[in-house]
């Protein structure tokens, strides 16, 4: 056997992962006093939803007291929270947004 043989390595295989961050579920709660107009208006502008689509989540949120707006990233989720509460409070409505893991 000669002294200067190579000595091999058994191979490593890696396995990499993408991972998907948490998706989390944005939502409008329901209160007495913002104005089916604001917020069907809110849902038009800020949620890029058609004004159907719109009416009938206020509709939602009224009957049911909340409704499910969209799914998105967390830092995305929080965003829209804050929106919501921004554009809400100068009017004079109490309109809240919440979220939740999905």
């Amino acid at each position: 056997m000669p002294a200067d043989a190579p000595v091999l390595e058994p191979e490593v295989l890696e396995e990499t992962r993408t991972r998907l961050s948490p998706r989390w579920k944005v939502l409008l709660l329901n209160d007495d006093v913002s104005t089916f107009d604001f917020v069907i208006q809110l849902l038009v502008t800020l949620f890029h939803k058609d004004h159907a689509e719109a009416a009938r989540l206020t509709h939602e949120i009224h009957r049911t007291g909340s409704a499910l707006i969209t799914v998105t990233n967390r830092e995305r989720a929080e965003l829209y929270v804050e929106q919501v509460r921004s554009l809400a409070r100068p009017r004079g409505f109490p309109l809240t947004a919440t979220i939740e893991p999905e």
